[in-house]
């Protein structure tokens, strides 16, 4: 069966007010538009198009509670994934996610202390990881992600510093470790706000010099203070062109800067937050949480699977994204389970086992697992979120 399925966008201040309204093809609604979900989360399941055809059931969360044999296969209860559009007009909270152990003591812990699920003080909604694919569609994609080599961001401070003395302290962290840089800024005393202030006023005078000190300027702009600001120069600062990945496992740091991306990750809300953002920041789970081996810029490269279909499937997600190029001859695709496409562009004709339908630019379906393999063609590109 294919079940068409839409959403209302998800209205958080950093998101842009123009991209998803354009790819569904409709107006603006004049609010910042920051994320559509296609899956079950119950944050914000998808809405079914037609409830008739599924019982009456309104969103997916409905359906799959009320038929979960029929919608997911007898050997599944859930959808083991979440796939998102994301248009970001500014940057979100520097954060990272927990390992599957780091997450189910979390949740326990916090449930036993009796912290409700919606209290803002909250770091585990739920017991399990929360790893992410984004895949740019954008001409350009902006982010933060993992630790850089100390000495990457040593060289930006000997090119920021005036001899005054005020990156002294940082400096001197710096050689220590990365943990003792970021408990450094996390202290919320004199010495870390001094250092805080030193650094965004001295990034003004070299805004052309580099991407990380430009970036470092915007976001004092933005987040005056805040220990995101000088902890954006330890990280790795990627521009991702259009069809470029990156994958971000359990104890990534990371933040999007801006640009409109597809989405795919475990279907779990659990956040420990950095910094940039008014919410709660929890310094110690967080360094927890956090690995801090520098690494390259983790992206991830395809692999083609078939004429007109690349694979991005990071090892041990449970999911995997396709990217299907739908256009001359078509493409084939083969489904491990239940999945859900997405067209990004023009229009897609998807024949399965049994069912059809007919797609165009903005227009989702959610495919049961009977269809097994599912044969594109028309002239568009569509994303195929599927278990692994």
């Amino acid at each position: 069966m294919f079940l068409p399925i839409t959403n209302t966008p998800r209205d958080y201040a950093w998101g842009s007010t123009t991209a998803i309204a354009d790819l569904l093809g409709r107006r603006p609604s004049g609010r910042p538009e920051a994320e559509l979900w296609l899956g079950a989360h119950p944050g914000s399941p998808s809405v079914v198009v037609a409830p008739a055809v599924v019982g009456g059931a309104d969103t997916l969360a409905d359906w799959f509670a009320a038929e979960p044999a029929r919608a997911l296969g007898r050997d599944r209860d859930h959808l083991p994934f979440l796939l998102k559009l994301l248009a970001a007009d500014g940057p979100l909270s520097i954060q990272a996610h927990p390992t599957p152990e780091q997450a189910r003591e979390g949740f326990a812990r916090e449930d036993a202390a009796g912290i409700p699920l919606d209290a803002p003080e909250r770091n585990y909604k739920d017991s399990s990881a929360k790893p992410e694919i984004i895949v740019a569609l954008s001409d350009t994609f902006d982010a933060l992600c993992g630790f850089r080599e100390p000495t990457e961001t040593l060289a930006d401070i000997d090119l920021l510093d005036d001899g005054s003395g005020r990156l002294d302290t940082l400096r001197r962290h710096l050689g220590e470790s990365l943990r003792s840089t970021l408990a450094f800024l996390f202290q919320a005393d004199d010495d870390s706000a001094a250092t805080i202030a030193a650094v965004s006023e001295l990034a003004a005078a070299h805004r052309a010099d580099g991407a990380s000190v430009a970036t470092v300027v915007d976001l004092a702009e933005r987040y005056p203070g805040d220990p995101g600001v000088v902890l954006s120069l330890l990280l790795n600062r990627v521009t991702l062109r259009a069809g470029e990945a990156l994958f971000l496992p359990a104890g990534n740091v990371h933040a999007y800067l801006g640009g409109f991306g597809v989405e795919l990750m475990a279907p779990s809300d659990n956040v420990l937050r950095g910094g940039l953002t008014p919410k709660h920041v929890d310094v110690p789970e967080l360094l927890k949480v956090l690995d801090f081996e520098p690494l390259p810029v983790p992206r991830l490269e395809p692999t083609t699977v078939a004429r007109g279909v690349e694979r991005f499937a990071p090892h041990g997600t449970g999911f995997a994204m396709l990217r299907v190029d739908a256009s001359g001859p078509g493409a084939v695709v083969e489904i491990g389970g239940p999945s859900i496409v997405l067209v990004t562009d023009g229009e897609v004709h998807v024949k399965g086992q049994d069912g059809t339908i007919r797609l165009g630019r903005g227009e989702s379906a959610f495919v049961t697992p009977d269809e097994v393999r599912l044969a594109m063609t028309g002239d568009g590109t569509a994303y195929v979120a599927t278990p692994a």
